[in-house]
């Protein structure tokens, strides 16, 4: 660590959070010791924080209140992390009904956030100043896993509106002392990536976070106009809020020369898990319980793929108890070779909405389809949406290579997965449209699972 990243590290982010009334430092040199405590004590911490948790929740928030009477469920009578399932799933259409009586009584300061809505569902919703300590303190642990500080150079690809049009004075010296800089992840073209590019030879940065769609993109460019990256020291390519697919980490890591760290979670569900040097997702624990779930919303046994649920342990203020995510994975009792007791989270295999169904009510991951449009020549993107069982559209950005006869290959793989009948429909554009949070999607599927 040199000696700038270590005035940062030490002294300019914890007083720039002390100014905030975070308590991120403490939450993260708390967490650096809780990682290494053994499975049987993480759990045992996680049920002494549970209690404690579900008992401020009964005594502040007026939704838990009510249902805690109507249920006769006493948070202090919690004998093990089972109890949770005796309480019903949280969703969406849930917070939205009831946002004013979830806030807490003695709620300070809470604000306001969004999700963007992806999946077809924005969620408004508050933070307290407790979950953002948490939420920072549990990326700043994981960085520091890669041997990568606060105050190391740091290049952000980012599209969120709550990030780039905030850029205020003091958000700009903040970063500029922290050395974050922010590359937008709207405009993907050929001009604008070759400036990123040069920032990026410029910054010299120890880490990369961002989309994977776009360091992807980036990276694809660089690699087709001969632009080397890999002479830059950069130490991790940290990604999240998307699928990560192998493809991907592959572009990434190629063309940066460094590897790709997977971090899974979200606005509302929070940090969830992230990946270590061993390869593996390691969840949140000291804050966050993890079930996975089938279709009826029974909790299913370690190993089993089904949606992931979890409880905030951080979030009194405004509580995110058993919510669902509408993301499919399962969890591992497997230890890691890091030494962490951490649990693991694997096969994280994305949104509902990443999976199409057949018309014989198969359910398919996205990968079905993706590979085949990857393995077209002259396809230089595109997306797949299912508006219904029986129709599909592919919109496609083709180069001069690309022949007129893909589309009976394209089609001919889409029925035999889809459904003979199936209408698959072909949409030539000059570009795919990102969401409006600036990341991509590869499938969309309108059509609800069985």
């Amino acid at each position: 660590m040199n000696i700038y990243t270590k005035l940062v590290s030490d002294v300019i982010f914890p007083l720039h959070e002390r100014l905030k009334k975070h308590d991120t430092v403490r939450v993260r040199k708390d967490m650096e010791q809780t990682q290494w405590l053994s499975a049987t004590e993480i759990k045992s911490l996680q049920l002494e924080r549970l209690k404690s948790f579900l008992g401020d929740v009964e005594q502040h928030v007026p939704y838990y209140q009510t249902l805690f009477k109507q249920l006769s469920f006493v948070p202090g009578n919690i004998l093990s992390l089972d109890a949770l399932s005796s309480l019903p799933l949280t969703d969406k259409a849930c917070i939205r009904s009831h946002t004013e009586q979830l806030k807490a009584d003695n709620a300070a300061g809470l604000a306001r956030f969004n999700t963007g809505g992806s999946s077809g569902e924005p969620l408004i919703f508050y933070i307290g100043a407790k979950r953002v300590s948490h939420d920072v303190a549990a990326k700043w642990r994981a960085t520091r896993w890669w041997d990568v500080d606060i105050g190391d150079p740091e290049i952000v690809v980012w599209g969120s509106p709550i990030e780039l049009g905030t850029q205020d004075k003091i958000k700009v010296i903040r970063d500029k002392l922290l050395r974050t800089h922010l590359i937008p992840a709207f405009e993907m073209s050929p001009a604008k990536i070759d400036e990123f590019i040069k920032k990026i030879q410029a910054v010299r940065p120890k880490m990369l976070f961002g989309y994977p769609s776009a360091l992807a993109h980036i990276a694809t460019h660089a690699q087709n106009t001969g632009q080397k990256l890999t002479n830059l020291d950069i130490k991790v390519a940290f990604v999240t809020s998307e699928r990560l697919y192998d493809y991907q980490r592959e572009k990434i890591e190629a063309v940066f020369g460094c590897p790709v760290a997977n971090g899974y979670g979200g606005r509302d569900a929070g940090f969830i898990a992230h990946q270590c040097p061993s390869g593996n997702m390691h969840i949140t624990a000291e804050d966050i319980i993890v079930e996975i779930i089938d279709d009826q919303g029974k909790v299913l046994p370690v190993g089993e793929t089904g949606e992931i649920v979890v409880t905030h342990l951080a979030t009194l203020d405004f509580p995110f108890i058993r919510y669902r995510t509408g993301d499919v994975g399962a969890l591992s009792d497997e230890s890691c070779p890091c030494g962490r007791g951490l649990p693991v989270l694997k096969e994280i295999q994305g949104r509902a909405t990443d999976f199409v169904v057949a018309q014989d009510g198969t359910v398919l991951h996205g990968l079905a389809l993706i590979y085949v449009l990857r393995d077209i020549e002259g396809i230089e993107s595109f997306k797949i949406t299912q508006y219904t069982l029986d129709k599909t559209v592919i919109q496609i950005v083709k180069n001069n290579s690309y022949l007129i006869n893909a589309e009976k290959i394209i089609e001919q793989v889409f029925k035999k997965r889809l459904g003979e009948n199936v209408q698959i429909e072909f949409e030539y554009v000059s570009e795919i449209k990102k969401e409006a949070s600036g990341k991509f999607r590869y499938v969309i599927s309108h059509v609800s699972h069985p």
